[in-house]
């Protein structure tokens, strides 16, 4: 009898022992409460104030710090930029690209930002093109052919996310070398690496593709999702390229976008040139024609080329018949603003903001208040030339979207009409 209890009393015990065996597996030694909170990670949206006490983050005033600090850097000085931009992007879809330190991994994360940053990029570039490499298998594949169609190249890319085998950087390099070298010197060409491996498995010297890039002016520039890598460091320093690595999935955000605006011109291309672009008129609706850039019959819509009437879907693209750039005058003029940009607003000082007699009550551009609750000012900017004051969401607006200070126009609108009435 007691045999038979001490056996019922050992088996409890050792089914006890795999339950809590079971538990530190799946929470990691922590109970259902602690597993839902380190998830959700939710004590990283808290700060400590000045008086010690815990406050939710300002989400708003640390993207507009970010925002901020990028203007800086792209309007320090008054430079040429390229604005017709060959951009490949090339993402490692590699067997590191399925770890899932970013959720619910690296490959959707970076596949969800480069389909945000390729519509940002035409936004801000539309003379210029993109094509997407991808690396898996220790082979570079070629996805999309350079165009200038977001919805296009989004749309193939959504449909390839799988990832398997090694990375291999140097036929990345040679793949997208070969395919730019076909671009006009008027084109400024780019390569975006967004690098999730810690190493790379090529078949030759990698310094030699490198030297051959440095060669064929490729700007190629390389975020890492991991660590820092010794070959894409010195790939980034000998082709004027920029490295960095994100540290979660906002800053990935951030080192992305960064490469939005056109970079500054190389030297060697630095030089004016004459570029000959065709404005192509908008095709009669009902009309069955043979699309020139898909090889088939469609009705209606498009454009037709001014020199060989080809008919093509989209723009900005080159003929596929005679070779022609088309453009239409709207890119063009979207384009003007990075020659001309707005210069950055300045934060208002503490005395000015704490004195309500200096500051006014409302923004100048969108009339809301620029107090807090109980009469408090708020962060505010103000323009250098025309000293109105600015919310920080009109400040964004401005620089971002309307590239035009309303103040300044204002100010020229009122001062034309006093002149003519004169």
């Amino acid at each position: 009898m007691l045999q038979k209890e001490s056996n019922d009393g050992e088996r409890r015990f050792n089914r006890e022992e795999e339950e809590e065996d079971d538990d530190d597996a799946d929470g990691r030694g922590r109970d259902a409460w602690e597993r839902t909170y380190a998830d959700e990670r939710s004590w990283e949206s808290l700060q400590e104030d000045e008086s010690g006490l815990l406050r939710p983050i300002d989400n708003k005033s640390l993207y507009h710090a970010q925002y901020r600090r990028r203007l800086r850097t792209t309007t320090a000085a008054r430079i040429q930029k390229g604005l017709i931009r060959y951009l490949y992007i090339m993402i490692d879809l590699s067997r590191a690209a399925g770890e899932t330190d970013y959720k619910p991994s690296r490959m959707v994360v970076v596949a969800r930002q480069v389909e945000a940053f390729i519509r940002e990029f035409f936004d801000q570039n539309p003379l210029s093109q993109i094509g997407i490499v991808t690396l898996k298998d220790g082979v570079a594949h070629s996805l999309t052919d350079l165009g200038g169609s977001p919805e296009s190249h989004i749309k193939v890319l959504m449909g390839k996310l799988t990832s398997s085998g090694d990375a291999s950087l140097q036929n990345g390099l040679d793949l997208v070398q070969s395919l730019l070298n076909q671009i006009p010197t008027y084109g400024h060409r780019e390569v975006l690496i967004l690098y999730s491996a810690l190493s790379t498995c090529d078949p030759g010297d990698i310094m030699e593709t490198v030297q051959k890039c440095k060669a064929s002016k490729v700007r190629c520039s390389v975020i890492g999702l991991s660590a820092e890598v010794y070959i894409c460091k010195y790939l980034c320093q000998e082709t004027g390229g920029s490295y960095s690595v994100a540290l979660d999935e906002s800053h990935l955000k951030e080192l992305v976008f960064e490469h939005a605006p056109p970079p500054p011109a190389i030297a060697e291309f630095a030089v004016a040139n004459l570029i000959k672009m065709g404005f192509p008129q908008r095709a009669a609706e009902g009309v069955i024609s043979i699309c020139s850039c898909h090889k088939e019959a469609k009705i209606g819509g498009g454009y037709t080329c001014p020199r060989c009437k080809a008919r093509i879907c989209d723009l900005p693209t080159e003929c596929q018949i005679c070779g022609l750039t088309l453009v239409s005058s709207p890119h063009l003029a979207r384009s003007y603003h990075h020659l001309f940009p707005i210069t950055p607003f300045g934060d208002v000082s503490p005395s000015v903001s704490n004195d309500p007699r200096n500051l006014p009550k409302n923004c100048f551009g969108c009339q809301q208040s620029l107090l807090n609750p109980g009469n408090m000012p708020a962060s505010c900017v103000s323009c250098p030339k025309c000293k109105q004051y600015f919310c920080l969401d009109c400040d964004i607006y401005i620089h971002e979207s309307l590239h035009n200070c309303p103040g300044c126009e204002s100010f020229r609108h009122s001062k034309s009409v006093s002149t003519a009435e004169g």
